[in-house]
Parts: structure tokens; C-alpha cells; sequence
């Protein structure tokens, strides 16, 4: 893989990142193609081959249905999410795709300030080669612990 590609996969990795930490939820779909899967998945149930999935998503118009339920329908208490994202490991690479691993790590922050490890896991990523740059045609996060803290509202 050479370095251009290499950079590109980083800075979707860095941006996506940035558009969930600075809640700019409408952002997040945009990152996908139009065919995707997302799933958040505990690793107990990933490393089984058990297809369970806390969340479990099969396009851009289901990842903008969610968006719409957390911002618009959901109510809980305000939290803000900060993501530390390890650099990719990369596998198979060819003409249209690049499969992708990287570490994981989300902390949340309520109002009363106090910041928590949220969740923390391994992005599992196949990523598609599209005209107007890199697209995430898959992405599983499959998080560590057996189970999430309250709810799952916004994007891992």
C-alpha cells in the first residue's frame, strides 16, 4: 500500500471521528455508501460467529433513520462523546476496497462533568474506493465489555 493511500485511510478514520465529537450527527451517514452495513457488536457474540447485534444497520437511509431518532425523538440526558482512535492496521487492499482494523476507545461526559470510559473496542472496516474519496461499505465495532452503560444513542 503506498503512503497516499495509507493517509486517506487515517484521515477518514480522524474525520469521522471529528464529525461524531463535535456532534455533527448529519455528517455521520455521509461516510458510508449507499449499500452499507454498521453493527455494534459485543465481541463475545463476534468471536462466536452469533449474529446479535446491539445495533444493527443495512444502509444509509437506516444510519439517517437513526440520526433522526437520536436528535429528534430520543430524550435522555445530555452527554458529550470523545473518540481516540488508534492508527489502522491494514489487510487486503485491491483496486476498490481496503480492509481495515483499528482500536477503539469512547469516553463520555455528562453535565455534571465527570468523564467515564464509555466504550471501548476494534473498528472492523471494509472501506470502498468512491469518486469522491474513501467510503466505509462496512463497519463493525465490537466493543469489549459484555454490556453497554445505560443506552446506546449516538454512533461509535
Amino acid at each position: 500500500m503506498d503512503f497516499d493511500t495509507y493517509y486517506s485511510v487515517v484521515a477518514l478514520y480522524a474525520e469521522y471521528a471529528s464529525a461524531l465529537d463535535d456532534r455533527r450527527w448529519s455528517a455521520w451517514p455521509e461516510f458510508f455508501v449507499d449499500d452499507c452495513i454498521y453493527k455494534v457488536q459485543p465481541r463475545e457474540n463476534y468471536d462466536r460467529g452469533f449474529p446479535l447485534a446491539t445495533l444493527s444497520f443495512e444502509s444509509k437511509a437506516m444510519l439517517e433513520d437513526r440520526i433522526y431518532g437520536a436528535t429528534e425523538t430520543i430524550f435522555h440526558e445530555p452527554y458529550y462523546q470523545r473518540h481516540v482512535v488508534g492508527l489502522p492496521k491494514i489487510g487486503k487492499v485491491d483496486a476498490q476496497r481496503i480492509e481495515s482494523q483499528a482500536n477503539y476507545s469512547v469516553f463520555r461526559t455528562r453535565s455534571d462533568g465527570v468523564s467515564t470510559v464509555y466504550n471501548v473496542g476494534r473498528y472492523i472496516d471494509v472501506i470502498r474506493r468512491e469518486a469522491q474519496g474513501l467510503k466505509f461499505e462496512s463497519r463493525l465495532c465490537i466493543f469489549d465489555t459484555e454490556m453497554i452503560p445505560n443506552s446506546l444513542i449516538y454512533p461509535i
